[in-house]
């Protein structure tokens, strides 16, 4: 019984505190969804790694990594939508072949331009004076 007082004193604080913050702050009705897919590449292709974050109002709720091969919910929402997500078998095939169509690809795409430039000679001839911040 100790507990749920204690929740009701920190629920009954909070809502105090907050119904001020509400009444002088205005909702701007905009809210964000956003999708971000990364590759991690570790020695080239021999091991790579791709990571799918799902995020709505700058709060991940799910996420496919592929070291897992299934997705993970964040949040209960997330939990949900990765238990939704992990039941169908045609959607985790194609999502645990990401890697091969994303990551691995775009690393034979941008090798030649990004592999070659490491340890340039040129990069001597950036200035690096104190008043530039570099």
């Amino acid at each position: 019984m100790g507990r749920v007082a204690v929740a009701g004193t920190v629920l009954v604080a909070l809502v105090a505190l907050a119904d001020p913050l509400a009444t002088d702050a205005e909702l701007s009705g905009v809210f964000q969804e956003m999708v971000k897919s990364e590759c991690h590449f570790i020695n080239g292709t021999d091991r790579m790694r791709f990571v799918k974050r799902f995020i709505y109002n700058r709060e991940q709720y799910a996420m496919f990594d592929s070291y897992v091969g299934v997705f993970v919910g964040d949040t209960l929402y997330g939990q949900k939508v990765a238990r939704y997500w992990n039941s169908d078998p045609e959607w985790m095939e194609y999502r645990r072949a990401a890697v091969d169509r994303h990551c691995r690809h775009n690393y034979e795409l941008s090798t030649p331009f990004l592999v070659g430039r490491r340890g340039e000679h040129g990069a001597e001839l950036v200035p690096s004076d104190p008043a530039l911040g570099m």
